[in-house]
C-alpha cells in the first residue's frame, strides 16, 4: 500500500523528521493535548516486555518510546530511518543501541525478536504491506506485534470535530510550537488518508500475522493493534 497522493518520497520524509527532532516530543505532547503519554503506557502494557526478551521498537524517533521496555528489563533496539532523530535520541539516551533502518528492509536476521512494535510510524512508511512483512520476518514464531497508530474515531459527530481539528487547528498550533510546521500539515494529511481499524487489521492478516485485533484509545483517535506470528 502506498500513499502517492501525499507526494512524499522516503528521503523527503526522513528529512522532514530530521528537521523536527529537537522539539518532536514536546510538540507531540502539545498537539495531542497531553494524550501521548497515556498512549505510550498503553503500548507498554500491550507489548508486556519481560526481562531478557528482545524487543524491536520501530520508528522510535528519539527513543522515548523505548524507555518502558528497557525499564522492564528487555533488550530493546530503538530503530528509525531519520538520522536526525537518532542523533537527538543518542544524546538523551546514550546507553540504548539506537539503530538506523528502513522498515521495509530491516537490518536484522530472521526470528531475532520476541516482540516488535511501532507507534505512529507505520503511517509514514511508503509500503505498509512490505513493512508488516518485514516485521513478521524478524519476529520469532509465536512472537507478537503491537502497532499504535492514529485511526478513525468511532463516534461520528466526534469524527467530524476531529477532522476539523486536524486540518484547521493543527497547522497554527504547530506553527507556534514546532521548528517545522509544514511537517505537521503533512502528518495531518497522512492521518486522514490512513485506513480505519478494520482496514489495518486486514493488512496485518494479509502480511501473515495471526489473530489481528485492536483496541480503541481516546474514542478511536488512536487504535492499538495486536497480532502474533504463526
Amino acid at each position: 500500500m502506498t500513499r502517492a497522493s501525499l507526494d512524499k518520497q522516503p528521503h523527503e520524509v526522513a528529512a522532514m523528521f530530521d528537521g523536527v527532532a529537537k522539539r518532536y516530543d514536546v510538540t507531540n505532547d502539545v498537539l495531542s493535548l497531553g494524550r501521548t503519554r497515556a498512549w505510550r503506557r498503553a503500548v507498554a502494557r500491550a507489548v508486556d516486555a519481560r526481562p531478557g526478551e528482545r524487543v524491536l521498537d520501530l520508528a522510535a524517533g528519539t527513543a522515548t518510546s523505548s524507555l518502558p521496555f528497557a525499564e522492564a528489563g528487555a533488550l530493546v533496539v530503538p530503530c528509525d530511518f531519520s538520522l536526525g532523530m537518532l542523533r537527538e535520541g543518542k544524546k538523551r539516551h546514550p546507553a540504548l543501541p539506537l539503530t538506523a533502518g528502513d522498515a521495509t528492509r530491516l537490518p536484522f536476521r530472521d526470528d531475532a525478536f520476541d516482540a516488535v512494535t511501532i507507534s505512529f510510524g507505520l503511517r509514514n512508511v511508503t509500503d505498509t504491506a512490505a513493512a508488516l512483512a518485514e516485521m513478521r520476518r524478524v519476529t520469532r514464531p509465536g512472537g507478537r506485534i503491537v502497532v499504535c497508530e492514529f485511526s478513525h474515531p468511532v463516534w461520528r459527530p466526534f469524527r467530524t470535530v476531529y477532522t476539523e481539528y486536524l486540518m484547521r487547528a493543527l497547522p497554527p498550533v504547530a506553527t507556534a510550537v514546532s521548528s517545522n510546521p509544514d511537517a505537521y500539515v503533512y502528518l495531518a494529511e497522512s492521518i486522514r488518508a490512513w485506513p480505519d481499524q478494520r482496514g489495518l487489521a486486514e493488512l496485518m492478516r494479509r502480511a501473515g500475522w495471526q489473530r489481528p485485533a485492536w483496541r480503541d484509545l481516546t474514542g478511536g483517535v488512536v487504535a492499538l493493534h495486536r497480532a502474533v506470528k504463526p
